[in-house]
């Protein structure tokens, strides 16, 4: 394994994504960067590169601490990578300004009627067209 580990099965098995093609749709849609460059998912992946890639809402640049090319558990998936501090403080900071939008968010007095429901729909598909 000296050689690494394909990017893609590294990312499936470090549990970034829930399927290998998952992973491999993600790094060939550039969403996925190796060391800050866009990559092939037949990239290898050493230790001590910086892997950016998408988790949730949030964008998690992490350094790479071990080699997997199987999945294991999710505590043998945390020992493969180490979270950069700035990313843990941008997706806090992040996560933060999510719950202030949300808490300033006004909620509707009432559900909507079946009428009121029926409305909406047509009014999405007209702005899909």
């Amino acid at each position: 394994m000296s050689d690494g580990v394909r990017i893609d099965k590294w990312l499936w098995a470090a549990r970034f994504f829930k399927t290998r093609s998952l992973a491999q749709q993600a790094v060939e849609g550039g969403k996925v960067q190796l060391d800050g460059q866009r990559v092939k998912a037949s990239r290898p992946v050493k230790i001590g590169a910086t892997v950016s890639t998408p988790r949730g809402h949030d964008q998690c640049t992490v350094v790479v601490t071990g080699l997997a090319e199987k999945r294991g558990s999710a505590p043998q998936a945390a020992l493969l990578y180490q979270e950069t501090e700035e990313s843990i403080a941008a997706r806090e900071a992040a996560a933060s300004q999510r719950r202030v939008e949300y808490a300033t968010r006004a909620a509707p007095d009432h559900r909507p009627s079946k009428k009121e429901r029926r409305d909406l729909s047509r009014f999405r598909a007209r702005q899909d067209t």
